[in-house]
């Protein structure tokens, strides 16, 4: 930054002083904000990770690389490490496959299709530790309505959420519930906003409807999907209140434990705050690295589907 006369060069373009000074006390709050609730904390995290911070005594001390040696060679992080990337895995392609299923039959001329739509994102609305409360009913093994619709049709009752095998698949059933209808809000905005022009002029030339998805539809779709993978990516990594509820400290043989409930039980239920810092950071390099070679990806060119 230099001076030229009554002007301030920033990043070689010229500004008047009035309007530089405007413009940094516009900024200051948003400055401050991201100071306060985002460097100084990640800083303190990263500091935090190499120490023994105990919130039980109330020490600390300088370790090194201890805290993530120890995580490295603990099981239950790998536990938890493993299930992190099932759960976001599978959550993403159920719930993204449905969620666009479902969007390009509202985007269709059904009936009732203006209720079918508040039916699908009423989920997103209701309280996660309520849903969760709720499902807690539905996953009884003795009286809870899946297992009377298995038992109907003559199928073996399961456990759900009480046994290891069924645990985490359940919790999957359950966060795509919830989430599936903003997923199908984003997918239907998206579809409603192709031009009729695009879709006309596919018909004209005999394209059917296959063609249509595959050849219309889909690609002009690919900015939304990147982004509902990206966000899908993210959220899944963060989940924590559901399994909380419904299965405490990591259900059975701590199959449904993910990265965040290891991370709270590390801070929280041990008092290690430096072991936990170590695996919050871990999470979030992950995080970035997942994001940054989905965003690759993403950015693609569309594959010709034929």
């Amino acid at each position: 930054m230099r001076t030229l006369g009554n002007r301030v060069i920033v990043f070689g373009r010229p500004y008047e002083k009035a309007q530089l000074t405007a413009g940094l006390v516009l900024l200051s709050p948003t400055f401050f904000a991201l100071l306060f609730l985002f460097v100084i904390p990640a800083g303190q995290v990263i500091f935090y990770s190499f120490t023994n911070f105990s919130l039980t005594t109330g020490k600390m001390n300088f370790n090194g690389i201890a805290n993530y040696r120890y995580l490295l060679e603990d099981d239950k992080f790998g536990k938890a490490l493993v299930n992190t990337f099932t759960f976001a895995f599978l959550k993403l392609i159920i719930d993204t496959s449905l969620a666009l299923a479902l969007a390009l039959m509202l985007d269709a001329s059904i009936p009732l299709k203006r209720l079918l739509r508040s039916i699908y994102f009423a989920p997103v609305i209701v309280p996660v530790v309520a849903s969760s409360l709720i499902w807690i009913w539905f996953f009884d093994p003795g009286i809870g309505p899946f297992n009377q619709v298995l038992s109907f049709f003559g199928l073996q009752k399961l456990q759900w959420i009480y046994h290891e095998d069924t645990a985490l698949l359940s919790i999957i059933i359950f966060s795509v519930w919830k989430g599936v209808g903003y997923n199908i809000i984003l997918f239907l905005a998206g579809l409603q906003n192709i031009p009729d022009s695009y879709i006309d002029a596919a018909k004209v030339d005999g394209a059917n409807e296959r063609q249509l998805l595959l050849r219309i539809k889909l690609p002009l779709l690919s900015p939304i999907i990147a982004f509902v993978i990206m966000i899908g990516i993210i959220n899944s990594f963060k989940v924590f209140a559901e399994i909380n509820v419904m299965t405490p400290k990591g259900g059975p043989l701590y199959s449904t434990a993910l990265m965040v409930v290891y991370i709270y039980e590390q801070a929280f239920n041990m008092g290690k705050m430096g072991r936990a810092c170590a695996a919050s950071l871990l999470l979030f390099i992950i995080i970035m690295v997942v994001t940054l070679v989905q965003g690759k990806l993403g950015t693609r060119k569309t594959i010709d589907l034929s």
